[in-house]
């Protein structure tokens, strides 16, 4: 096939999608592009440069050893130029010492407003929490995506973190390296560390996610122990992107988030030229409704891991440097049983949202595009309303419906940004919550 400049050839207009969490993948956009019986032959098809992409140490365990072999026009070391610092705007890297202020309490915000000016994937990174240390590949971030315009001609990758987006209004495509990767409300994306991509919008139409920067190691399925083989997220439903590749020659800015920092560089052509890979590194969406829960059928309230989707696992066996958790739509069918989440202390911080509807254990303030943070040891638990309407309700088996909120749990204390501090959707007075929790001791009455 000729090449001329100028020309930009994609081999696919729209996603295709693999199936399996962690699977090895194969997949070409040219027949024969991708070797056979070996990884670096000495003349690869079409002219192409063979580059490894590793996600972990050489050395690491097989079942954790990640990565993929990409056959690309050009290799990055030619998609790099004089790097010079980009201005981060809004977007934070732990350690983030920002003095703020804020009192201890739990603290939670109305969603922010997507801004009328232009702001792209990058420029509209708005960081709430940070934790742990990005040089250490301990602990995370936790920021809203204000996105009002695509990315035209610029590229971006993270090397301090992966990351896992979770949109909560309008769709976003995922141009990357690997393929095109499409998602909207519901499901969610996730770009390993070094994957290079170009977030665009469908019809220009503005969204908001949030995304979580993950600087530990990467997000894994749990492991169900006595649930057995099947139930919460099932290997299958996870989907990585065919073989797509542009062959652009025009100048485009490569941006690079590295040691806490923004970096750009001007090139003379596309670095999403991969027309071949295989292995297990790759971006991957998930579709939330995908999710099967179990939970309780006869009574109590189960610990709140039951819901975990995925993890990012530290060194402490059991405890999380990151837990997505969802809470879906699920049916409520325990007797006598306080069937909200119950009021609580513990060691993990928590950074919640909520995608769709309303969450049982907050009926009223906390809507969708909102977000809350309850810090480890800090008390939290339903508000009044909700404490109320759950002791006295007639206990028949009830569907939670049209409902989808998340939390990010961490071991490490989070700390709030100064932007999040000051932001005008922050409640001032979400304590408050809980004040009609009044006194019902009676020492007289059982």
């Amino acid at each position: 096939m000729d090449i001329t400049p100028q020309q930009t050839i994609i081999s696919t207009a729209n996603a295709g999608y693999m199936s399996g969490f962690g699977n090895g993948f194969e997949t070409e956009a040219l027949p024969g592009a991708l070797p056979v019986g070996r990884n670096s032959p000495q003349r690869c098809a079409y002219g192409l440069y063979a580059e490894q992409l590793s996600g972990s140490p050489f050395t690491a365990p097989r079942a954790s050893n990640a990565r993929s072999w990409l056959y690309r026009i050009r290799p990055t070391v030619a998609h790099i130029g004089r790097f010079a610092p980009r201005d981060a705007g809004l977007w934070r890297s732990a350690p983030c010492a920002e003095e703020t202020g804020l009192p201890i309490q739990p603290l939670r915000w109305d969603p922010l407003p997507i801004p009328a000016s232009g702001e792209t994937f990058l420029t509209g990174m708005r960081t709430i929490t940070t934790c742990g240390d990005a040089a250490s590949q301990t602990g995370m971030a936790a920021s809203i995506a204000l996105v009002t315009r695509s990315m035209v001609d610029e590229t971006f990758w993270n090397s301090d973190a992966e990351m896992l987006v979770i949109p909560q209004q309008g769709r976003l495509r995922f141009r990357t390296e690997f393929g095109v990767v499409d998602v909207a409300p519901g499901e969610v994306a996730v770009m390993p560390r070094g994957v290079k991509f170009r977030v665009e919008l469908f019809n220009e139409e503005p969204a908001r996610a949030y995304v979580c920067e993950n600087y530990g190691g990467a997000f894994t399925l749990p492991e169900r122990g006595p649930i057995g083989a099947n139930c919460l997220a099932n290997q299958r439903d996870f989907l990585s992107p065919v073989a797509a590749y542009e062959d652009v020659e025009r100048p485009q800015l490569v941006v690079v988030k590295w040691g806490g920092q923004l970096w750009q560089a001007e090139i003379a052509h596309s670095p999403l030229d991969v027309v071949a890979w295989h292995g297990n590194y790759a971006p991957y969406k998930y579709d939330l409704s995908r999710f099967s829960p179990v939970g309780p059928l006869l009574f109590d309230h189960a610990d709140p891991s039951i819901f975990t989707v995925m993890t990012a696992p530290s060194e402490t066996p059991g405890t999380a440097n990151i837990d997505f958790v969802l809470f879906p739509e699920r049916w409520m069918v325990a007797e006598n049983t306080f069937r909200p989440p119950w009021y609580h202390m513990n060691l993990m911080s928590e950074f919640m949202g909520l995608i769709l509807g309303q969450y049982d254990a907050k009926p009223q303030g906390f809507v969708p595009g909102g977000f809350s943070l309850h810090n480890c040891m800090l008390p939290h638990g339903p508000d009044a309303e909700a404490f109320e309407k759950a002791s006295t309700v007639e206990l028949a088996p009830h569907k939670l419906a049209n409902t989808m909120a998340f939390m990010l749990e961490t071991r490490l204390p989070q700390r709030v940004t100064a932007y999040a501090a000051g932001v005008a959707q922050r409640q001032p007075d979400y304590e408050a919550c809980w004040a009609g929790l009044v006194k019902k001791f009676d020492p007289t009455r059982r």
